[in-house]
């Protein structure tokens, strides 16, 4: 199979010319080469291009099926996926078989990934296949309408970049029903072991997942073990130590034997935090590598400049003392020929001769006058571009810190109504299950009351995105759960664009009870996981989705 493979946009539905672009040129972006050592696959990062079929799932009733194929990774592989639009998002139930080990492409690979890819190129992380002998399967709603999947390995579930150990890509059907066009889904694939930047890879002692240790476990494992090479216990030490304490508490729980539950728990939650640290580490680096290329650039810059004017003086110095020595020549053959001449003719020459040396004193002087020009309009030019650099220095940094404070100040204000905290997906607003009737999806009078002094913050900022998640405990069913979580995130948006909220800033997910953030086996821990969090992003401070 290529990497650059014909896609076929499926329309279910009616589609308006120009609904889906896509990216059909270019090579892939490559960043500095990694230094490698064979026993741990771990280099710089480092991007590469693939392209994979892209269809577009416009809402509509029923639903369709898609099959999966293998890669030559994975040739073997095989998988289908039913996918139906209902309220606006898109539901996918997929399924898959003959998959291998994740472990044989590498110690540092534990488990499949499910990524939607858009003609874009974005990719975005749909779920952890989970995994029963050689079979898989994966329920998840997106909102997003046109999109591949593809199938990845990675070294644990909380990946933002899918890797380039693509196993399976989708494939229509012959007897799929729809309007279809020929478009190209092209996105980019960190190389395999590219998790790290600018790093020294032997740091990282990975090792295969060892019999009895649950994949929960050896997934924060590798996790926490790639954000400490990334250098985030220095670059993002807080939110690091608090994924190393989660570990040390999943480790603790499989040392004491407790239920599998307490174990799974903060393993997850240690493995999600270790990745928020890791790119909060990888940004921070990056911002210091441009930093220094910029240094390097003014220093390379300068010393251009003074090679030039050294050598300019050294031509001038050589022209002028040829002229000099021509001169004289001439000067010294002049007088031996006027000797011979009366006296006259002597004093002749005396004054041609006298009028010679002032001549040239006359072009040193003009010489010298020339080069301290040319040195003050160096130093002129010299100063602008240092002030210039310095002006534009002086504004980013302004953006930045009116960025952050703007942060911080919504942040306050939004944790005087609901607890409020800061992540690398932005400002997340919880919205206990008190707020709500007790398995249903009504907004209770003080939930609107909170809800609509949230709006008159948000409002106040345009340019903000809200992604709105309902959460569930685990009690009931897996599909009542979803369900309801997914009408309480609905709730909330749908009060939040009555409140004046733009509803393209608006959009929903619901998680059922897949995203615990408490053990299920307290009434505490159950109330805790029933929730809707909002996630506040955005340009205006700082943070994307």
């Amino acid at each position: 199979m290529h990497n650059r493979i014909t896609a076929v946009l499926l329309v279910a539905g009616a589609l308006a010319t120009g609904d889906v672009l896509a990216q059909t040129s270019a090579d892939p972006a490559q960043r500095p080469a990694a230094e490698q050592r064979a026993d741990v696959p771990v280099f710089r990062v480092t991007v590469v291009g693939r392209t994979t079929p892209a269809i577009n799932y416009r809402p509509r009733s029923g639903a369709t099926t898609i099959d999966f194929v293998g890669t030559p990774l994975q040739p073997q592989g095989r998988g289908h996926a039913t996918v139906k639009g209902k309220d606006g998002a898109i539901e996918i139930d997929a399924r898959f078989n003959k998959l291998q080990s994740a472990a044989r492409f590498g110690p540092e690979y534990l488990t499949y990934v499910l990524w939607a890819v858009t003609p874009e190129g974005r990719a975005t992380n749909l779920g952890e296949l989970q995994v029963d002998g050689d079979d898989g399967d994966l329920k998840v709603t997106t909102h997003l309408q046109a999109f591949g999947l593809i199938v990845t390995a990675e070294p644990y579930f909380a990946v933002t970049q899918p890797s380039d150990v693509v196993v399976l890509e989708n494939a229509v059907r012959p007897e799929t029903v729809g309007h279809i066009e020929v478009i190209q889904a092209k996105y980019e694939l960190l190389k395999r072991g590219s998790y790290l930047m600018n790093q020294d890879a032997s740091r990282l002692k990975l090792k295969p997942l060892e019999p009895g240790v649950p994949l929960d476990l050896a997934e924060a494992r590798n996790a926490v073990a790639l954000a400490r090479v990334a250098g985030a216990d220095r670059y993002a030490p807080e939110t690091f130590e608090k994924a190393a304490q989660m570990l040390s508490e999943a480790e603790g729980a499989r040392a004491g034997r407790l239920p599998a539950n307490a174990i799974m728990m903060p393993a997850r939650q240690a493995a999600q935090t270790a990745e928020d640290a890791r790119l909060v580490a990888l940004q921070r680096q990056e911002e210091e590598y441009a930093a220094g290329q910029r240094a390097l650039a003014r220093q390379r810059e300068s010393a251009a400049l003074a090679a030039a004017q050294s050598e300019e003086a050294r031509r001038r110095q050589a022209d002028n003392e040829k002229r000099a020595a021509e001169d004289a020549r001439v000067a010294a053959e002049r007088a031996k020929a006027d000797a011979e001449r009366a006296k006259t003719d002597a004093e002749r020459a005396k004054a041609d001769a006298d009028r010679t040396a002032a001549r040239l004193a006359e072009e040193r002087r003009a010489a010298d006058e020339a080069r301290a020009a040319a040195e003050a309009a160096r130093a002129a030019a010299e100063a602008q571009a240092q002030s210039s650099a310095a002006q534009a220095q002086r504004t980013a940094e302004q953006a930045e810190r009116e960025q952050a404070e703007l942060r911080a100040r919504l942040r306050e204000q939004l944790n005087v109504i609901l607890e409020t905290r800061e992540t690398a997906r932005g400002l997340i607003v919880n919205l206990s299950d008190v707020l709500f009737d007790t398995g249903r999806a009504n907004l209770k009078p003080g939930a609107r009351e909170k809800l609509a002094k949230i709006a008159g913050i948000l409002l106040a900022h345009p340019g903000l995105d809200l992604q709105v998640e309902g959460h569930t405990d685990a009690v009931g069913t897996d599909s009542d759960n979803q369900q309801l979580s997914e009408r309480r995130a609905q709730s909330v948006h749908d009060y939040l664009i009555g409140q004046g909220i733009a509803p393209s800033a608006v959009a929903t997910a619901g998680f059922g009870e897949s995203r615990p953030v408490a053990t299920n086996g307290t009434a505490s821990g159950r109330q805790r996981n029933r929730r809707v969090e909002l996630v506040v992003s955005g340009e205006p401070i700082g943070r994307g989705r």
